[in-house]
């Protein structure tokens, strides 16, 4: 069906899709990359028609929105901690597989560095092994589930079989039943659980949670990577004195605590982190007055005040940003712009700390040494 003005619908590169449920993780792990939208000079961008313009700029929206992952080194430490433990996990199906849990600050990027792991390890099982298993069913290597407020048991048994597209009837042990076969047909490996602070609730609650966790690492034949925050905190993996505590150190003691950092500017090697962050994500920014320089050495500053280092909060930022320096214009990110970004509360109320830090030449983001691009006089 063509559109009024005779053109053919433009429905865009949005993809929605939830990724615990295996069609959408197969989505998230099989799609194909986005291609960045042509960069035009203002010239050009003049040239286009009112139409043309439209879908330019929902193009550019929809890729703003989605950069990365990012290859930080942060993202890449934690990658090869999961892959020693995931992949040294080659036990037979009499011995229990140890953990990894991923205890980290909100909006560091864990779920999404998590989830990229998983990715690749999936599509390497499927390279080696085969989209399809000896007995005819496919391969599905990883699974993803997040938990919600207050999980159950039997909660958490029925996210595994609404992943599967299992049916989610009955109760706590029918559903654990169904879920370890599906486990075992489809030779899933591992297990990615999201949220898991979830889990901790009650006392009571926390002790029947520790001997479920214990269950699934005894019944289920794969590797659980637990992603969380303030789970370690919270006393989950910590030895205690009383019964209770001590049940939860069973689950401490098969689990192997990992974390990711946020960025820190106190030193030179985490300022040209933050410098090579930033000038690999100003790449990607298609913005007809961009320059060499405009994020990684006129806003670094400013940006990292603003985000307190987190990368969720610093990609929140960027691409609103970008959003409203399309729509107004701008076509770039400067100080003007980006003062009139909102960003998440967590952000806005460390910022001010560090904003007076830098400002009295006690704090910078900026490299001493080697070669910083600027914009061109």
């Amino acid at each position: 069906m063509s559109t009024a003005d005779g053109d053919e619908p433009f429905e865009g590169d949005d993809r929605q899709y939830s990724p615990t449920r295996i069609e959408g993780w197969l989505q998230e792990v099989n799609g194909p990359g986005r291609v960045q939208p042509a960069q035009l000079s203002r010239a050009q961008l003049a040239g286009l028609s009112p139409r043309e313009l439209l879908r330019h700029n929902d193009r550019r929206q929809v890729w703003h929105a989605n950069i990365g992952p990012i290859q930080t080194p942060q993202l890449l430490t934690l990658h090869e901690d999961l892959a020693e433990i995931v992949e040294s996990n080659r036990h037979d199906g009499d011995k229990t597989k140890p953990a990894a849990l991923v205890d980290a600050y909100p909006g560091l990027g864990k779920s999404t560095a998590v989830r990229d792991y998983g990715r690749s390890f999936y599509r390497q099982q499927v390279a080696l092994r085969g989209e399809t298993t000896p007995d005819g069913h496919r391969r599905v290597p990883v699974i993803y589930i997040a938990l919600s407020g207050n999980t159950q048991i039997r909660g958490l048994n029925a996210a595994i079989c609404r992943f599967y597209g299992l049916p989610t009837s009955g109760d706590a042990d029918t559903l654990g039943e169904r879920a370890v076969d599906a486990v075992l047909s489809l030779k899933t490996s591992a297990i990615i659980v999201d949220d898991v602070h979830f889990l901790a609730g009650s006392q009571s609650n926390s002790v029947r949670m520790a001997n479920q966790l214990k269950y699934l690492s005894n019944v289920f034949p794969v590797t659980l990577i637990y992603v969380g925050v303030g789970v370690q905190r919270r006393r989950i993996l910590r030895e205690g004195l009383s019964q209770e505590e001590a049940l939860l150190d069973q689950f401490g003691r098969r689990t192997t605590p990992l974390t990711l950092l946020p960025f820190q500017v106190e030193d030179e090697t985490g300022r040209q982190e933050w410098h090579v962050l930033l000038k690999t994500i100003e790449r990607q920014l298609v913005l007809a007055d961009k320059y060499p320089g405009m994020l990684a050495h006129d806003l670094s500053d400013y940006l990292y005040a603003r985000s307190t280092g987190h990368f969720a909060s610093l990609m929140a930022l960027i691409n609103r940003g970008c959003l409203r320096a399309i729509r107004n214009g701008r076509e770039r990110l400067d100080v003007d712009v980006m003062n009139q970004v909102k960003n998440d509360v967590a952000a806005e109320e460390a910022r001010q700390e560090l904003a007076a830090a830098i400002e009295a030449g006690l704090l910078t983001s900026r490299p001493t040494a080697g070669t910083v691009l600027r914009r061109p006089a």
